[in-house]
């Protein structure tokens, strides 16, 4: 199922979506953000490996706006933990700080999940129970400014090994929407084919 604004699953508890979540011009500047702060590559934390970059598996950079940017889409994101809470059934603590990510062509992360699962060696990752992503350019077949091709969100059932586990929702970016689900969701972002895309990740614990 492709998810986009003309089609939004509101009565699936597994997906939250909210649609104007950021406006236009706060996702333009932060876009450009992109380009002017510092960037490293974004991490995977592997149980047994001393090192984060694993670009077999996540390949995408991360870039550090200023501190009072991040402070600010953090606060957002923290509003929204009463909606989050009825949504799910949860009851969720605090909001991590918001990571910012840029997807070239070719870029990609693996099918994985967040947290909220003892699967995961990492204290941090484990306590993870709702995780976020916020869109801040379009999707679009055809070339436009400010758009991008492939880089999908697909989110599938639970069985995390299986190959042929059913597709549950194929997510398009959408400027400005934030969409959440539980973080043991298995999901992953698939190559990027045209363009640049830009996301906001964080998770409530």
């Amino acid at each position: 199922m492709q998810v986009s604004k003309q089609s939004v699953p509101t009565t699936e508890t597994s997906l939250f979506l909210l649609h104007g979540f950021l406006d236009a011009e706060t996702c333009a500047n932060l876009r450009e953000e992109a380009f002017v702060s510092p960037t490293t590559k974004a991490p995977v934390y592997m149980h047994g490996s001393p090192d984060y970059v694993h670009e077999t598996i996540r390949k995408t950079t991360s870039f550090h706006p200023p501190a009072e940017a991040v402070a600010s889409i953090h606060e957002k994101l923290s509003l929204q933990k009463s909606a989050l809470e009825t949504h799910f059934g949860l009851s969720l603590t605090d909001c991590e700080p918001p990571q910012f990510l840029l997807y070239q062509p070719g870029d990609f992360f693996v099918r994985h999940q967040d947290g909220n699962t003892e699967q995961l060696e990492f204290d941090h990752l484990r306590i993870r129970r709702i995780s976020v992503v916020v869109f801040l350019n379009d999707s679009c077949a055809e070339p436009k400014e400010n758009t991008f091709s492939g880089g999908f969100l697909n989110l599938y059932g639970q069985d995390y090994a299986a190959a042929d586990d059913p597709l549950s929702f194929s997510l398009m970016g959408e400027t400005g929407l934030l969409v959440a689900f539980t973080a043991d969701t298995v999901h992953e972002v698939v190559p990027v084919t045209r363009g640049q895309r830009f996301t906001i990740i964080s998770w409530f614990r």
